[in-house]
C-alpha cells in the first residue's frame, strides 16, 4: 500500500495547496485591496466634484468630464473594434489546411494551445488597445471643444484665403484624427498579419506561395488605407506650412511659409499627394489582381517621388535660387510675418516715435519743475521693502508677507497714488507649537492690509504707512479683514465648527472667530470625511473629535491655483495682486487665451519670454504653464477671487477675442460681461506684466515694419540685464505714474528700457497705459532713440554710479560693520528730450537686518546726484537750491542726522580719507598714510558705535519689546487654547 502519510507525493501536494483558511484571507485581502484602490479613485472623483461645486463652478467638471469620457468610450470603441474585427476577418479568411512543413507544425502546438481561450484573448487584446487608445483621445478634450465651439476670426492668411479659425480650431482637430488614423492602421495591420501568419495565411520558410489570395487581398486593404491616409496627410501639410515653425538665420525663430516652402515645399505636397492617391488606388486593385506587383511600384515611386520631390528639390532650390539673393526672395513672406506677428500679439497698434535723447533746454534749472510734472518717482521699491513691512507691521510671528509686494494705486484727496501693498497672511512656519490642531484649526487666516506711498518715506528711511497695525486703521476705511485665501495660503484649514480661529492677540488675550463664509466643502456627511481623509492622507479629518456640525474644509487657496481650476482654458498671470474693493479684499489675477496656430505669427515660450530677474528668484512669480509656445495672446479675462470666501469671479476684458468667444460656447455661463465689473474694481485693473514682457520681447525684432530692414538685422534690440541684481536676468518692467511726451498729464504706466544688441547704451524707451479708466489704455508708446545718440543705458548708469569716487566712497561708509546696501529699481523717465534716472538705495544696519531708505541717486545727461533724499538729488543735478523744507514724513535723513556723535565722526573719517590720499600722492609717505588709515578707522568705529548705540535705543528696543511681548502672548494664547 502506498505510503500516504510520509511519502514523497503526499507532502509535496499538502504544501502547494493552501489551506482553506489561507485562500479565505487571501481572497478577502484581494477584495479589500480591490476595494480599497476603487474607494481612492472615487475619493479623487468625489472630492473634485465638491470643491467645483462649492466654487458654483460645477459646469466645469461636468462639462470637461463628460468630453473626457465620451472621447475615451467613442475612440476607445473604436479601435477596439477595428483591431477587434480585422483579428476576426484573418482568422475567418484562415486557410482550411495547413502546409505540411517544420514552420506550420511548430505553429501548430501554439494553435492548439490558444485554442479554448481564443474569445479571451481577442477580448483582452482589444480591451488593451481600446484602453491606450481612448486615454490618449480623452486627453484631446480641449482640441475637441474648440473644434466644435468655434468661432471665426474674421481675418484671412495671405496664402491660402482660409479663415485664421481654420488654423487655430480645425487644423489640430483634423490632424488628431489622422494621427489616430495612422495608429489604427498599423495596429490592425500588426494584428492582421500575426493572425494570418498565426494561421497559414502568410509564410515565411514554408514551401510555395508566401501568403494566401485572401490574406493578400485583406493586407493590401489595410496598406492602401494607410496610404490614403498619407495622401491626406500630404495634403493637410500644405496648410500646415502655414504655422510650421522653422529656424531662419536672419530672424531666428521663423513660423510661415518662405520662398523655398511657397515655390517648392507646396508643389511637392501636392504632387505627392496625387501620387499617394494613386498608389492607395494600386492596392485596393489587388482585391481584384491578387498580386503585389503594381501597389509595390507605386509604393517605391511614392517614396522615391519624396525623397526627390519632397527633400532634394526644396534643397535644390534653396541653394541656387534664394542664397544668392536671399533678401530679395525673403522679402514678400517676411513681410507678412511682419504683419500677422504684429497683428496676433497685439503690437500692431505700438506707436514708435523718434526721440531726441537730449534736453532742448539749455538751462537746466527750468526742467526741475517740470520733474514733479512729469513723473511720481516711486522710491519704495516692492521688491527690496517686504523685509521692512515685516519688520514693522508683522506684529505676529504667525503672520507674513510675500517676498514682493505690489504696487496699485489708491485715491487721496481725489488724486491717485501710487501704494505699495501687502497683506498680513498667514505663516505657518510662526506658529508656535506646530500641530494638526494649531496648523489646521486654529491658526487659519491671515489678517489685514498694510500700504505705504510708493513716492514718500519717513525721516528714518521707512515707508509711510497710509494703512497699518492690527486690527487694520488707515485711508482704507472699513473693510473685511480676514485672508482665508492668499498667495501664501497653501495648506488646508477646517473652519465653521467647534473650534474657535484666532484673528490675533492683543494685551487682553486671543481675538478668536469662527468663519462664518459659504466656501468650502461641508464636512457633516461621513462619506466626505472618509473622501477627504483619503484624498488628503489624514485619518483624523474620518474620526477626529475636532469636526462637528458646521465644520467645512478650505483647500485650492491661493488665487492662482483657484482661476486656473475653475477655467482650465486659460494661462494664469504670474503676478496675483491684492486690492481693497467695495470693502472687500479682491486678489485681481490676469488670465490670457492663447492659441500656437495663428498663420505666419512666429511662436514664442511663455516661460522664457516673461522670465526676468524677479521669476529667476522668485519661482512663484512665474507664469503658469510656462513652456507653453504660442503665437497669439490676448488678456481676454480679468478675475478676481474674494480673500474672504475664495468666490471667484471671471470678468470678459478683451470682447473681441475668438479664442474667448469659443471657450465661452464650451462653456457657457461662466465668464461674466465686462459691463458686470464695478467702478470701485475697475479703479484697481492694470495692464498685466506678463503680457507686457511678451510684448516688450517681439517688439525688439517687430517694431521694425519693413521687411528689408528686419532682414538686415541692424534695428534688433534686447531687453537689458537688470543692473542691481546679480542673476544676470532681464530687468523687470516697472509700474509708474508719468507723463510721456505726447500725454497731458501723468497716467499709470507700465514702462521698461531696449539697448541695441550686444551693447550698452540705450536704443528705445517704452510704455503702456495701465489705467482702464483712461481712453489711451493699453496704447503701446516707444520713443526710439537716434543711432548718432549715445544715450546712457541702465547697465551704464550703475557701472557709472559704482565708479564715481565721491559715491563710492559714501557706499563704503555706509556698508561698515554689519550694514549691506541694497539698490532699489532703476527708473527711466522721459524729460524734454533727455532720460532722466532715479535709484533708491537701501541700507541694511545693525541688528534688525531689514532696509530702510539713505540715499537717492538722480542722473541726467551725464550729471550724477547721490543724496539724502530725491528733492535733494534733483535739485543737485538741475542746479537750483531747495526753496522748501520736505515734510518730516516725506523725507529721509542721511545715517545719524541729527546725532552729533556720529556727524562729526564721520567728518573725522572724511578728514582722515583725503589726508591718507595726500600721503599717497606725497612721495609716497607711508608713515602718515599709515595714520590717517588708523585714524579713519577710529573715526568709522565711532560712527558705527554710535549709530548703532541710537538704533538700539529707538528701532531694537521698540521693535524687540514688541516682538518678545507679541511671542510671549503668543505662547500663553496657544497653551491657553491647547487641543
Amino acid at each position: 500500500m502506498p505510503d500516504r502519510g510520509g511519502g514523497p507525493t503526499g507532502p509535496r501536494i499538502r504544501a502547494g495547496r493552501p489551506s482553506r483558511r489561507a485562500r479565505t484571507l487571501l481572497v478577502t485581502l484581494g477584495v479589500l485591496s480591490v476595494l480599497g484602490m476603487a474607494f481612492t479613485m472615487f475619493a479623487g472623483f468625489w472630492t473634485d466634484w465638491l470643491w467645483y461645486r462649492s466654487v458654483h463652478y460645477s459646469s466645469v467638471f461636468t462639462t470637461t468630464l463628460s468630453t473626457k469620457i465620451g472621447l475615451f468610450f467613442v475612440f476607445g470603441l473604436l479601435m477596439a473594434l477595428a483591431v477587434g474585427f480585422n483579428i476576426w476577418l484573418a482568422h475567418r479568411l484562415r486557410p482550411p489546411l495547413s502546409a505540411m512543413s517544420m514552420e506550420q507544425q511548430s505553429l501548430d502546438r501554439y494553435r492548439m494551445g490558444i485554442a479554448p481561450y481564443k474569445t479571451w484573448m481577442l477580448l483582452a487584446v482589444t480591451s488593451l488597445v481600446g484602453l491606450i487608445a481612448g486615454a490618449s483621445a480623452s486627453s484631446q478634450w480641449r482640441t475637441w471643444l474648440m473644434w466644435v465651439n468655434g468661432v471665426p476670426f474674421h481675418q484671412k492668411d495671405p496664402q491660402f484665403h482660409l479663415d485664421v479659425s481654420f488654423y487655430a480650431f480645425d487644423l489640430p482637430w483634423y490632424r488628431f484624427l489622422l494621427g489616430f488614423g495612422f495608429a489604427t492602421a498599423i495596429l490592425c495591420l500588426i494584428a492582421a498579419a500575426f493572425t494570418h501568419y498565426l494561421y497559414g495565411g502568410l509564410r515565411v520558410t514554408s514551401p510555395g506561395a508566401r501568403a494566401t489570395a485572401a490574406a493578400t487581398g485583406h493586407l493590401s486593404v489595410l496598406l492602401g488605407i494607410f496610404v490614403a491616409l498619407k495622401a491626406v496627410a500630404y495634403w493637410l501639410d500644405r496648410y500646415g506650412l502655414a504655422v510650421k515653425s522653422s529656424d531662419f538665420k536672419a530672424t531666428g525663430n521663423w513660423t510661415g511659409l518662405r520662398y523655398v516652402d511657397a515655390n517648392a515645399y507646396l508643389p511637392a505636397k501636392t504632387i505627392l499627394f496625387c501620387i499617394a492617391v494613386i498608389c492607395a488606388l494600386l492596392f485596393f486593385a489587388t482585391l481584384w489582381r491578387r498580386t503585389w506587383q503594381l501597389p509595390v511600384i507605386g509604393f517605391g515611386l511614392m517614396v522615391l517621388s519624396a525623397i526627390l520631390i519632397g527633400g532634394l528639390y526644396p534643397a535644390i532650390v534653396q541653394k541656387f535660387q534664394v542664397q544668392p539673393n536671399e533678401q530679395a526672395k525673403e522679402a514678400p513672406y517676411v513681410q507678412k510675418n511682419l504683419k500677422a506677428t504684429r497683428e496676433a500679439y497685439g503690437i500692431d497698434d505700438a506707436k514708435v516715435t523718434e526721440y531726441p535723447g537730449k534736453s532742448g533746454t539749455a538751462d537746466k534749472t527750468k526742467l526741475r519743475d517740470q520733474v514733479d510734472d512729469t513723473a511720481s518717482i516711486r522710491i519704495m521699491d516692492p521688491n527690496v521693502v517686504s523685509p521692512t513691512f515685516q519688520q514693522l507691521q508683522q506684529i505676529w510671528n504667525y503672520y507674513g508677507f510675500p517676498t514682493n509686494l505690489d504696487v496699485d494705486r489708491y485715491a487721496k484727496d481725489g488724486k491717485d497714488q501710487d501704494t505699495v501693498i501687502g497683506l498680513r497672511e498667514l505663516n505657518l512656519d510662526g506658529i508656535p507649537k506646530n500641530n494638526w490642531i494649531n496648523d489646521h484649526f486654529r491658526y487659519t487666516h491671515g489678517y489685514g492690509v498694510v500700504a505705504a506711498k510708493g513716492t514718500e518715506a519717513d525721516s528714518r528711511g521707512r515707508p509711510v504707512f497710509t494703512e497699518k497695525n492690527l486690527p487694520s486703521e488707515g485711508d482704507l476705511g472699513t473693510y473685511e479683514q480676514r485672508i482665508y485665501y492668499g498667495e501664501k495660503t497653501s495648506t488646508y484649514s477646517i473652519v465653521g465648527g467647534p473650534q474657535k480661529e484666532i484673528d490675533y492677540s492683543d494685551d487682553q488675550g486671543a481675538k478668536t472667530t469662527s468663519y462664518t463664509g459659504k466656501s468650502g466643502v461641508n464636512l457633516d456627511n461621513p462619506i466626505n470625511r472618509a473622501a477627504y481623509a483619503v484624498a488628503f492622507n489624514e485619518p483624523q479629518i474620518f474620526y477626529s473629535g475636532a469636526i462637528g456640525k458646521g465644520s467645512r474644509i478650505l483647500y485650492n487657496r491661493t488665487p492662482k491655483d483657484r482661476v486656473e481650476a475653475v477655467a482650465p482654458w486659460l494661462t494664469i498671470d504670474g503676478d496675483a495682486y491684492p486690492a481693497v474693493v467695495n470693502h472687500r479684499i479682491q486678489w485681481i489675477v490676469d488670465a490670457y487665451t492663447t492659441t500656437n496656430g495663428y498663420p505666419y505669427a512666429s511662436r514664442t515660450t511663455l516661460g522664457d519670454t516673461t522670465a526676468d530677474s524677479l521669476t529667476a528668484t522668485n519661482n512663484s512669480r512665474a507664469v503658469v504653464a510656462q513652456q507653453n509656445q504660442v503665437n497669439y495672446i490676448r488678456n481676454s479675462v480679468k478675475a478676481t477671487v474674494d480673500a474672504y470666501t475664495g468666490e471667484v469671479k471671471l470678468y470678459q476684458w478683451d470682447t473681441k477675442d475668438p479664442v474667448l468667444k469659443t471657450w465661452m460656447k464650451a462653456f457657457p455661463g461662466t465668464v461674466k460681461p465686462r459691463a458686470d465689473i464695478s467702478a470701485d474694481l475697475m479703479a484697481h485693473l492694470r495692464y498685466p506684466q506678463d503680457l507686457f514682457k511678451v510684448q516688450r520681447e517681439l517688439l525688439t525684432r517687430y517694431h521694425v515694419t519693413d521687411a528689408q530692414t528686419f532682414l538686415s538685422g541692424s534695428e534688433v534690440w534686447e531687453v537689458p540685464d537688470d543692473p542691481t541684481n546679480d542673476s544676470g536676468s532681464a530687468v523687470p518692467p516697472y509700474y509708474l505714474s508719468m507723463k510721456m511726451p505726447d500725454q497731458a498729464a501723468q497716467a499709470f504706466s507700465l514702462t521698461t528700457t531696449f539697448t541695441p544688441n550686444g551693447r550698452d547704451n540705450l536704443s528705445a524707451f517704452m510704455s503702456v497705459d495701465s489705467d482702464p479708466r483712461a481712453s489711451d489704455y493699453g496704447k503701446i508708446r516707444v520713443l526710439k532713440l537716434p543711432t548718432s545718440t549715445t544715450v546712457d543705458g541702465p547697465k551704464q548708469v550703475q557701472s557709472q554710479f559704482n565708479s564715481q569716487a565721491d559715491i563710492a566712497e559714501t557706499i563704503s561708509l555706509l556698508s561698515r560693520g554689519h550694514s549691506k546696501v541694497e539698490y532699489g529699481n532703476l527708473l527711466t523717465v522721459p524729460l524734454d528730450g533727455g532720460l532722466l534716472y532715479a535709484e533708491p538705495v537701501y541700507v541694511r544696519g545693525g541688528e534688525l537686518k531689514y532696509p530702510l531708505l539713505r540715499k537717492v541717486l538722480v542722473t541726467y545727461e551725464g550729471k550724477t546726484a547721490f543724496e539724502d533724499t530725491l528733492d535733494e538729488a534733483l535739485n543737485k543735478v538741475f542746479g537750483v537750491q531747495g526753496t522748501t523744507t520736505p515734510p518730516d514724513t516725506g523725507t529721509t535723513n542721511p545715517p545719524g542726522a541729527g546725532n552729533p556723535t556720529v556727524k562729526q565722526a564721520l567728518e573725522d573719517a572724511q578728514k582722515a580719507f583725503a589726508a591718507g590720499q595726500q600721503a599717497l600722492k606725497e612721495g609716497p609717505d607711508w608713515d602718515a598714510y599709515a595714520k590717517a588709515q588708523k585714524d579713519l578707522q577710529d573715526a568709522l568705529k565711532r560712527a558705527e558705535d554710535a549709530q548703532s548705540k541710537a538704533d538700539k535705543t529707538t528701532d531694537k528696543t521698540t521693535d524687540k519689546t514688541a516682538d518678545k511681548t507679541a511671542d510671549k502672548t503668543a505662547d500663553k494664547t496657544a497653551d491657553k487654547n491647547k487641543s
